[in-house]
């Protein structure tokens, strides 16, 4: 499977946070399975961890690379398509990771309900 993380997916993955189903960490785990990160979640995730709103690895690059996750750039075809979306959901982030996974043919892997409103694979977490 090709999986693209939520970003809350990505920081439980990395700390092993109870949060996450053993069922998600086991297939985000399993080398058979090719694991996206948006440069999008790395976005938010700077701005929450600089604003004291979350706690995140300093070496988070690093440790993208030590887990074999794969960069996902934006691209222009990214961005045209999380602009056209329908407005299901307002957080900018959530909507470019659908258009992402849209674009891409990625499953989406999340614990938003809401997502599911778009036209996207999803994978429940």
């Amino acid at each position: 499977m090709r999986l693209l993380l939520d970003t809350h997916v990505l920081l439980w993955q990395l700390s092993d946070d109870p949060h996450q189903k053993p069922t998600t960490h086991a297939m985000i785990a399993d080398p058979s399975n090719e694991i996206f990160v948006s440069a999008c979640s790395v976005w938010e995730i700077s701005i929450k961890q600089a604003a004291k709103k979350i706690e995140a690895p300093d070496d988070l690059l690093a440790q993208l690379v030590d887990h074999e996750l794969v960069e996902l750039p934006i691209s222009a075809a990214h961005a045209l398509r999380a602009g056209g979306l329908p407005p299901h959901h307002g957080d900018p982030f959530d909507r470019m990771l659908v258009a992402q996974a849209q674009v891409e043919g990625l499953t989406l892997v999340s614990k938003d309900r809401q997502l599911a409103a778009y036209d996207v694979a999803l994978h429940p977490a």
